[in-house]
């Protein structure tokens, strides 16, 4: 069932996120990033068809296992967050799924990167005012740690992507967090940590974005305050 898109939500939301002690992660050898979570309002079925040139980047690369095709197809409907496609032209992380957001600029808080790397990437200028709250750090084995900044968006937005960074946003319901098979945790022989994977649509949703999306299933949608940081990232996001 889909979750609706009301205040209900955004002070439930607002709530735990005010409630939660947040942790923070600090290391003099990792840059500073934050990542925009905004909360925005979608149609039930709007997304038959997957705006991205999918084929175009996959190439005949396998997918991770049988019956994915990389497309994120009936993910909508009622309250949903952007997720964005990164454009495949990029130096790094061509084509993977990410939130809206960067690097600090110098001076920057985490929110005023989030909400300006939303305006840049999206074309969504939103004020501080619809800031919700802010989730756990998240270091990541490329050499960030990640500040996911909640956003109220306050409907449905009129999204306007940089094809230079973004070649498709979507908007995926929150209630897709909830699937049945999400979340999944794997092993891998790099690391003892479990690489955590949120399934979506037609793909799977790996750390730091999915990281991110766990913790605001558990906490924003459940109340549980579990740690996500020590979830593993899959050895092609390591660099």
């Amino acid at each position: 069932m889909t979750i609706s898109y009301d205040d209900a939500l955004r002070e439930q939301i607002r709530e735990r996120l005010g409630g939660h002690r947040r942790r923070t992660a600090a290391d003099p050898d990792k840059r500073r990033a934050a990542v925009a979570v905004v909360l925005v309002d979608s149609a039930l079925g709007e997304d038959r068809v997957d705006p991205a040139p999918v084929d175009d980047w996959i190439d005949g690369r396998p997918m991770p296992e049988a019956g994915l095709d990389g497309r994120m197809v009936n993910v909508s409907g009622g309250a949903a967050f952007l997720l964005c496609r990164r454009a495949p032209r990029l130096s790094t992380h061509a084509a993977q799924w990410a939130l809206p957001g960067g690097r600090l600029d110098p001076g920057e808080t985490v929110v005023d990167a989030a909400l300006r790397e939303l305006d840049e990437e999206v074309g969504v200028r939103l004020p501080d005012s619809t800031v919700l709250g802010i989730l756990d750090d998240y270091p990541t084995r490329s050499g960030y740690i990640i500040t996911p900044v909640v956003v109220w968006g306050g409907g449905r937005l009129d999204l306007r992507p940089s094809p230079e960074e973004v070649v498709a946003v979507y908007r995926v319901g929150l209630h897709q967090l909830q699937r049945d098979d999400s979340p999944r945790f794997v092993s891998i022989p790099e690391s003892p940590r479990p690489v955590v994977q949120i399934p979506l649509g037609n793909d799977l949703i790996h750390a730091p974005t999915g990281a991110v999306l766990l913790q605001l299933r558990w906490l924003g949608l459940e109340g549980r305050s579990d740690p996500v940081d020590a979830l593993e990232q899959p050895v092609f996001a390591w660099s």
